[in-house]
This record gives C-alpha cells, structure tokens and sequence, in this order.
C-alpha cells in the first residue's frame, strides 16, 4: 500500500472518530462497531499495518466515504471540517510536548489492560480514557470545542465517551501526520486523494 493510501486510511478514521463525536455530543448515542474501531485503533500501537491499526479497511469504510464526500463539496455537516481541522492542529502541540506525549502513552497502557479484561467500550474504559484525555490533552492549546445538547454533554459518562473519541481522532491525525499528510493536500493533491479513496472503497 502506498503512502496516500495510508494517509487517506488515517485520514478516514480521524473523520469516522469525529462523526461519532459530533453524533454523540448531539444524541447521546454512539454506533457501537464504530465505537469499537475508533477506540481498537487508540490500543493498537505496534500495528504491522494501517489497515491493521482499525482493525481491517473495511472498518474504516464510513470514515472513507465521509471523507469521499467532502473531497467532492458533498459534507452534510459543515462542523466536522472544522473539528478535523482543530485536532490536526492540536496534534502538532501533541507531537512536540514530549511530557504529554510520554504521558498518554503510559495511560494507553494502563487502560489497555482493563480494555483486555472489561472490552474496548465498557463504560470503565471509556471512563479511563476520558480521564487520560482532560488530564493531559485538554492542557494543550487550542483545546478542541464540541458542540451538541446541552443535556447530553452535562453527563459525565457522555463527556467522557467524547473525549475518548477525540483521543482516538487524535491518534489517527499522528497517524496522517507520519504518513506525509499535510493540511496542503487538500488544495494541492485533492484528485489523487479522490482517487486513493476510491481505490479503498474498491
């Protein structure tokens, strides 16, 4: 597989994470494959592959069709753009904050033994993560806005699944960034990601 085929897998699950952000934040509910993908991807750190790292590409389809549409001026929802771009800014904080960095990866790992023992999205987990997220993450600047319902996002187990979330859109924006991924792409190479996503999509 080729870089830009990498890139738009990483790409495609920073977007898949984030839609799931944006629904939980505005319903309360999440998908559950996806859920699992999402937070799989955040646990898998010594991946042989990209596709590896979420599981397979085909977990990845909704992510890769969500990006589909945006590449052709098709997105329904004009605050995930938006979204994805403040967490691939917040990703260059990540990278040059070695304490932080340092620290999100013990947490990881910490939390991957109860994910092994509880499930990936068991409320326990979830709840770790979320924790991890506001104790390091939040402190980096710009911090990462959601908007939803009021009411949903006055829960703290529902506050705490969108911060794991964004842990995982997170992840995958490193991930894009490893790979050559740059916010020029998107009005320099856009055919050739076009045409790496429909090579995926098959």
């Amino acid at each position: 597989m080729s870089d830009i085929h990498d890139r738009m897998l990483a790409l495609a699950g920073l977007a898949q994470a984030l839609r799931q952000v944006r629904r939980v934040a505005e319903t309360g509910q999440a998908e559950g494959t996806v859920l699992e993908t999402a937070l799989g991807s955040v646990f898998r750190i010594d991946a042989d592959s990209t596709g590896e790292i979420y599981g397979g590409v085909a977990n990845v389809r909704p992510g890769l069709m969500l990006v589909r549409d945006y590449l052709a001026n098709k997105g329904q929802d004009p605050l995930l753009p938006k979204l994805a771009l403040a967490v691939t800014q917040l990703e260059r904080r990540f990278v040059q904050d070695d304490d932080i960095a340092g620290r999100v990866h013990e947490g990881i790992l910490t939390a991957k033994i109860e994910a092994e023992r509880l499930g990936t999205a068991h409320p326990e987990v979830l709840a770790k993560l979320g924790t991890l997220y506001a104790d390091t993450v939040s402190q980096l600047r710009p911090r990462v806005l959601v908007q939803g319902n009021p009411h949903y996002l006055g829960q703290a187990a529902i506050v705490a699944e969108i911060r794991a979330m964004l842990l995982a859109a997170l992840r995958s924006a490193v991930l894009w960034r490893q790979f050559g991924g740059s916010p020029w792409d998107f009005l320099l190479r856009r055919g050739a990601m076009a045409q790496a996503v429909e090579d995926l999509l098959g």
